[in-house]
């Protein structure tokens, strides 16, 4: 029974269903007593939001640190060139008919949301395409890689579009510099536990972006790329990361399980909207997500050809498209991104709304891959 129950729960971990858990109760209970609610989460947000999804950002700067170094995925400009593109496709479609469609409708103050159908959930998009494609197929890595350098983009556009003008930039300077400086002293002293890092540095660092107007969840950021590592990347599929010492390794795998259980609080605490309030920003961002991210990849894709960029072997231009559709799940980052953009309250909702119908990107993954033929391949 007990490993049972176990098992139940690493197959939570793995899916990131507690994040779809959390968000369902949120959204049911918010339908229901919207009042009561409201008073919960509230109460939740600050620790959640400003605190708790320090963690989920610090796992996914790791991600992006590790494929930058020798023999990472991202590591060279042949191998970085088409994800890269396609990538930026996959941001410059959407922001394209988020910002087009505002002004079309006349609602061109609804235009500062327009990073939030930009965004690409790695765990659901990663989650359905290997549904899609199978776990062997070529598109799966490409993907991968793409989510990657996706999570890195976005935490810059976080960074430097969305500063809330409140704070100063000098202390937000001083002290996250700072809070490198110690963390490469410590580094140099030879300090291998994770722990001084987070709470010393991650402390420091914390309170420069919150009192310098940005998002203070990206906290840990900075630090993450001073802590001591590994001088190389094994890549993404090798199972020897599970073996590596190195404190940023460390401090990931003690991380992965409660960041997932932080996520599922994420999703209660932000995914509690009620239905009736979708509206045209909700269209905005469906539409931004479901069509542009699927046209920007293929379309930024096409012209890699141009730079003598190619598709990995095995790969087809139908293959790059029903992956653009796989990749409009934007969920939890553009999620994150509603509650950063928008001040709590009608155009907030309409937002968190169109980010949870980027779920629907599921069905037309599956829909386009049966009629572009794609070829599941199984390990």
């Amino acid at each position: 029974m007990l490993t049972r129950a176990k098992g139940y729960i690493n197959f939570l971990l793995e899916n990131s269903l507690f994040l779809i858990v959390g968000t369902f109760v949120g959204l049911v209970w918010a339908n229901v007593n919207h009042a009561s609610y409201e008073r919960v989460a509230h109460q939740l947000h600050f620790v959640v939001n400003d605190i708790g999804m320090v963690f989920f950002f610090a796992i996914a700067a790791k991600e992006v640190f590790e494929s930058i170094l020798p023999g990472g995925a991202l590591s060279s400009p042949r191998k970085a060139g088409m994800p890269l593109l396609a990538t930026i496709g996959g941001m410059v479609g959407p922001a394209a008919i988020f910002i087009g469609g505002s002004h079309l409708v006349n609602r061109a103050d609804l235009v500062h949301g327009w990073a939030i159908p930009c965004a690409t959930d790695i765990a659901f998009s990663y989650l359905v395409a290997r549904f899609a494609f199978g776990s062997k197929h070529p598109a799966i890595p490409f993907l991968l890689l793409l989510a990657i350098a996706d999570d890195g983009l976005g935490l810059l556009v976080l960074t430097f579009f969305y500063h809330s003008g409140q704070g100063s930039m000098l202390v937000f300077a001083g002290l996250v510099l700072s809070s490198i400086v110690i963390s490469l002293l410590m580094k140099r002293r030879g300090v291998t536990n994770f722990w001084p890092y987070v709470t010393v540095c991650g402390g420091i660092s914390w309170l420069g972006f919150y009192y310098g107007g940005i998002h203070p969840a990206l906290a840990l950021v900075p630090v993450i790329f001073s802590m001591p590592h590994e001088t190389s990347d094994l890549g993404i599929f090798a199972e020897e990361k599970e073996d590596l010492s190195d404190t940023l390794n460390k401090f990931e795998r003690w991380w992965e399980t409660p960041v997932e259980i932080i996520l599922g609080l994420f999703g209660f605490v932000n995914g509690g909207v009620v239905i009736g309030s979708a509206g045209i920003g909700t269209w905005l961002v469906v539409a931004g997500l479901l069509l542009g991210k699927p046209i920007g990849i293929l379309g930024f894709s096409l012209a890699g050809k141009l730079f003598g960029f190619n598709l990995p072997n095995g790969m087809r231009w139908a293959d790059v498209f029903v992956l653009g559709c796989a990749a409009a799940v934007g969920f939890t980052v553009s999620l994150f991104i509603s509650t950063v953009a928008f001040p709590p309250g009608k155009d907030l909702d309409m937002m968190k709304i169109g980010a949870l119908a980027s779920f629907a990107a599921v069905i037309i993954t599956f829909i386009f891959g049966k009629l572009l033929r794609v070829e599941r391949v199984r390990g």
